[in-house]
């Protein structure tokens, strides 16, 4: 096991309980943490695994999310939020006020790299230390240039919970363990309350119950939906080279379940499509039981962003580009 302390200073927080029975949040510690290597530069360190079985969820959630996302699962849990942010445009409320900030249609790729940056960096460095803290008050900022329903923001809350777990235990090279579920469901959880959000459920039970009442009543078709759809599969055809693009959009709308297609106006692909894409994901599955070809860990550093190909920004730079413009002219 090497250390790398230029890295990971990862920020606990420190709580007692209050007779009355509340929990009181004292203060913040950022502790040093192991930064695990490849075996020959190839080969899977059971050290990962090893402390992910060791900790707690209730208390090193952040820790455990850090593990997986840097370590366990870097090309999954990144797919999955892909499509958890899929998911949020089947809302026509949702889906219009994007179709109005004209980003994904204007800027369509800065904008899929600024939210894929803020998110990654207070999962891969947890929530306590300076750079989570300062990505999660800087996304506070950019959603302040909105007004949004605390109903809308908890839909998209629960995407990031359900969609990597889902995700990983029908395509991930193992399944996620019961605590390491839980990790996930406390540590948005937390990203919910240090977003201001309200009502947030308990339970995941409570959360699944909340996504399928508001499905319900908000999900149908509409063209924003389709609109803002079609912008992001527009997005990611942009990495592939041309003879490959035409295998985007079946490959969502495989992905997706029937209430989503309905809600875009797409259409299921044929029937082989989908065996051969859900193939293909299972044939993955058996060499990356011990080998894996990311980096180790997985970091915003050594992640290529293709809007920033010369560097990557201050958190604070991230975002619509006008929006920040505009408010720094107001503040002088």
């Amino acid at each position: 096991m090497k250390k790398n302390v230029s890295h990971f200073y990862f920020g606990y927080r420190v709580y007692e309980k209050s007779t009355e029975n509340r929990t009181i949040d004292h203060t913040t510690i950022e502790m040093e943490v192991p930064v695990y290597s490849k075996r020959a530069g190839l080969f899977r360190n059971p050290a990962v695994r090893r402390e992910l079985r060791q900790l707690d969820p209730e208390r090193d959630y952040q820790r455990m999310v850090q593990l997986l996302v840097g370590y366990e699962f870097p090309f999954d849990i990144t797919r999955a939020l892909e499509l958890a942010l899929f998911h949020t445009y089947a809302s026509p409320r949702t889906s219009a006020l994007l179709m109005r900030t004209g980003e994904f249609e204007k800027h369509g790729q800065k904008r899929y790299d600024d939210t894929g940056i803020l998110i990654a960096w207070f999962m891969q460095y947890g929530l306590n230390t300076e750079t989570g803290l300062r990505a999660i008050t800087h996304m506070n900022r950019l959603h302040g240039f909105y007004s949004i329903p605390n109903e809308d923001f908890l839909l998209v809350l629960s995407t990031f919970i359900f969609y990597p777990i889902n995700w990983i235990n029908r395509y991930g090279w193992r399944k996620l363990t019961t605590a390491e579920e839980r990790a996930f469901f406390l540590f948005f959880r937390e990203v919910g309350q240090r977003m201001n959000l309200t009502d947030i459920p308990e339970t995941i039970e409570d959360l699944k119950a909340f996504t399928d009442a508001y499905e319900a009543e908000h999900f149908r078709y509409a063209d924003s939906n389709r609109q803002v759809a079609d912008s992001t599969v527009r997005i990611v055809e942009g990495w592939f080279p041309k003879p490959l693009r035409f295998a985007v959009k079946p490959v969502f709308s495989a992905l997706i379940n029937d209430k989503l297609r309905e809600a875009f106006g797409y259409r299921r692909p044929a029937a082989w499509f989908c065996n051969l894409l859900e193939g293909s994901f299972w044939l993955r599955k058996w060499p990356l039981r011990w080998i894996t070809f990311k980096p180790y860990p997985m970091l915003v550093e050594n992640t290529v962003h293709r809007s920033y190909k010369n560097g990557l920004p201050a958190i604070e730079e991230l975002g619509p580009t006008k929006l920040l413009a505009k408010e720094q002219r107001q503040r002088k």
